[in-house]
């Protein structure tokens, strides 16, 4: 979006647009064309909820935990001081570094998330190395919804900042947060997370953006048997519960690629998956 629309929607807003305002809103939680401001979000949501917008009225009750109340006072209610802080997190290896955070987000929250890329979601891709173009590959079958600014709401702005706060990095350096859906039989085949310098596709994409320093994965749901998360090279295999989040370096003590990081998203029996994934650079992103 250009300052010359972001300026017409404000307009729109002053006007009363109910999704103008909750526009608007999204600006103040992410800190576009405008300085951040968490409260200031939630009012405007609160208003924008008032004049009409279900989106607005979801959000606030996915920010206040559920609670019932006028719009007005749950974008009071809601608890910024819990939302944006780091969460307990559990090592289960030291080095290289993953963890878990059980309960990163309440189920309303993964529901949030699952029900915006609903319908959105088409076959994944990756990286090709020798040119840095997107290609799909047959080992990942799975299929990915990636947040553009303009699919951004406070509900998912908060939830980046939850990450940033989790990995102590700001909120810059995270890319796009990417839903990922795997069918029964669907799967990320073994691979690993960070950009090899020795591929000149990723080496241009690390002077432009930097390196792909940690990875952070959000269990949205239950109801699925098999796949785990598998890191072959550290004999770890981990699902999360819905609402659990993993957590890992992609690169050693140095800064330099850990190829012990492989890992493989492998494929329900049943069910389907819903995960949301957040790579992190080593500096912020242009």
């Amino acid at each position: 979006m250009s300052p010359e629309e972001a300026r017409d929607v404000r307009a729109q807003a002053e006007r009363g647009d109910a999704e103008a305002l909750a526009t608007t809103a999204m600006f103040a939680a992410l800190g576009a064309f405008e300085p951040q401001d968490w409260r200031s979000a939630a009012v405007r949501l609160g208003l924008a909820a008032e004049a009409g917008s279900p989106a607005a009225a979801g959000q606030l009750r996915v920010l206040a935990d559920g609670r019932d109340a006028p719009y007005a006072d749950l974008a009071q209610a809601i608890d910024w001081t819990a939302w944006l802080a780091s969460p307990p997190k559990s090592r289960i290896s030291a080095d290289p570094r993953v963890a878990v955070s059980t309960s990163f987000l309440a189920p309303l929250a993964c529901q949030w998330v699952i029900e915006r890329a609903r319908g959105r979601v088409s076959r994944a891709l990756v990286f090709e190395p020798a040119s840095g173009d997107f290609r799909t590959e047959p080992g990942r079958t799975n299929s990915a919804f990636s947040f553009a600014f303009e699919d951004m709401d406070v509900v998912t702005a908060a939830i980046r900042a939850r990450i940033a706060a989790a990995l102590s990095v700001p909120a810059g350096a995270l890319e796009p947060a990417q839903v990922l859906h795997y069918a029964p039989g669907e799967q990320f085949d073994r691979h690993f997370d960070f950009l090899d310098p020795a591929e000149p596709g990723f080496a241009a994409e690390i002077e432009r953006g930097g390196q792909r320093i940690a990875t952070l994965l959000v269990y949205l749901n239950h109801g699925f048997e098999g796949g785990e998360t598998d890191f072959p090279r550290l004999s770890i295999r981990y699902k999360g519960a819905a609402g659990d989040a993993l957590m890992f370096s992609n690169v050693d003590a140095a800064g330099a690629p850990d190829r012990r990081t492989l890992h493989a998203g492998l494929p329900p029996t049943t069910g389907e998956k819903w995960l949301l994934s957040q790579w992190i650079r080593d500096r912020a992103l242009g």
